[in-house]
């Protein structure tokens, strides 16, 4: 992959989706399509953004037994796509029998450790845990099912490098606080800083009143 940076497309109108796509460059950033666009315009919405020169990253979050999950990406495997997430607590069994279904394809597998959008009182309740007590497990077990990296959230990207070797997409990337549902977050340069491989930024590229100028800025930021 060329780029740290991962512009979310989370639309599910096609000319919507291709309005956002138009005013992006593959040369500064890849395209993360996630359930929201997969589900509603389907593996379409993926090939165009591979024709118009973007890497995709596949989103979908997978989580299910081992063979659903195995047999999902199955069909997934032939399409342009570069990275794709299944939960990691989805469990180790599950984890290896989705870097089996990549063999033979250059497709990286990334565990979702914590949801950003939890707090550690939702984490608590979720899974008797904090939720950089959450990562550190799911971290352990993404790295015995040899996945090739992990989502988690700036904060917790420490735990990430200081106990492995695995790649990390970070979401939660704000140039704010936007008090909106995200609530565990940084800013790019302090992401990228903290050993962050791939940030994901949706709203405050998408969303800007000028997506090739945020684009351009936050990409400029991170190379500072």
């Amino acid at each position: 992959m060329k780029h740290s940076i991962i512009v979310a497309l989370d639309e599910h109108n096609q000319e919507k989706f291709d309005d956002v796509l138009s005013q992006l460059d593959p040369s500064l950033c890849m395209v993360k399509i996630g359930s929201v666009s997969f589900n509603s315009l389907g593996r379409k919405c993926v090939l165009k953004a591979a024709e118009k020169g973007f890497d995709v990253f596949l989103d979908l979050k997978l989580h299910d037994i081992p063979n659903t999950v195995k047999k999902s990406i199955d069909g997934l495997v032939n399409l342009p796509i570069k990275m794709m997430t299944v939960h990691a607590s989805g469990g180790q069994k599950m984890l290896e029998e989705s870097v089996a279904a990549t063999i033979n394809t250059d497709i990286k597998i990334f565990g979702v450790t914590a949801l950003t959008s939890l707090s550690d009182s939702d984490t608590n309740y979720i899974y008797k845990r904090q939720a950089e007590e959450q990562v550190l497990a799911m971290i352990g077990l993404a790295t015995k099912s040899n996945i090739h990296g992990v989502v988690c959230s700036p904060q917790e990207l420490s735990l990430v490098k200081n106990n492995s070797n695995l790649l990390t997409i970070t979401p939660g990337i704000r140039l704010k606080s936007l008090n909106d549902d995200q609530a565990r977050v940084m800013t790019p340069k302090q992401a990228i800083d903290n050993g962050s491989d791939f940030l994901v930024i949706g709203r405050p590229i998408t969303a800007s009143n000028d997506i090739k100028k945020s684009l351009i800025e936050i990409h400029d930021s991170i190379k500072k």
